[in-house]
């Protein structure tokens, strides 16, 4: 059984998959098995994957496409390491990220853990100030910005227990950490650029004036809360949506 499980969602992602798969397969922990869901892609993605040798790598095809949050859940149910982390088929690690990750985690008696990530375009060439993990993650603040990006958090599954992602939700991501963190006190920074986030000038999460409607759907229809109080936390998180991706505050 090994340590450490990697969840990756692929979808028509032949043209950075193979930059993805050697910062895996470069890795300075190797007790990894790393998941792959293709959710029916339409390019080469699947036969990118196939030509990889190494036991480690379980490639699932689904039978619909069904969104990333079902790709992951696919993956997630095969899942047998201890230490959850996340992948999408277009993001990037350092070598040292799995290994960093995890003797924090074991050092700290995480149950969640979260790095800083280099924002950068298409080429991974930066563009505006990393992403910092600099705070305590609890349930409370993450209710204003989604600080735990997939790329770059990791859980104990063994202590919290396997988290689904909703599906049918484009916040499946934010809802995923909060049920998590309705489970623990808090998550652990662990301040080291160790992944790279390819921001795509079309990517969904970067419209925010195009989510909104689903943000505020994360506070009302999965946390419960009022209509008033949905509001409230969907504006502080369109607040730090703004000040998160502008260059004029980072």
């Amino acid at each position: 059984m090994p340590q450490v499980s990697i969840i990756t969602p692929c979808y028509n992602s032949a043209r950075f998959l193979e930059e993805t798969i050697q910062s895996v397969m470069n890795q300075t922990f190797t007790d990894w098995e790393w998941l792959i869901t293709d959710d029916k892609s339409t390019d080469d993605s699947v036969e990118i994957i196939q030509k990889i040798n190494d036991p480690r790598i379980k490639l699932s095809v689904a039978e619909k496409n069904g969104g990333a949050g079902h790709a992951r859940n696919l993956s997630l149910e095969k899942a047998t390491g201890r230490y959850i982390t996340f992948l999408d088929a277009d993001d990037f690690w350092e070598p040292d990220f799995l290994e960093e990750m995890v003797s924090f985690m074991k050092q700290e008696n995480a149950e969640i853990a979260y790095s800083n990530y280099a924002r950068c375009d298409e080429q991974l060439v930066p563009q505006i100030e990393d992403f910092k993990a600099d705070k305590e993650v609890t349930f409370d603040n993450l209710l204003k910005t989604c600080r735990l990006s997939l790329l770059s958090s990791m859980y104990d599954s063994q202590r919290v227990g396997k988290e689904y992602f909703p599906e049918g939700s484009k916040r499946e991501d934010h809802v995923m950490w909060l049920n998590l963190l309705k489970k623990i006190p808090i998550g652990k920074p662990l301040p080291k650029t160790m992944a790279k986030y390819r921001m795509h000038s079309t990517s969904v999460s970067r419209k925010k004036q195009h989510i909104v409607k689903d943000q505020y759907l994360v506070y009302k229809d999965f946390m419960k809360f009022s209509t008033l109080k949905s509001l409230y936390y969907t504006a502080n998180w369109a607040l730090n949506g703004f000040m998160k991706y502008s260059k004029i505050f980072n």
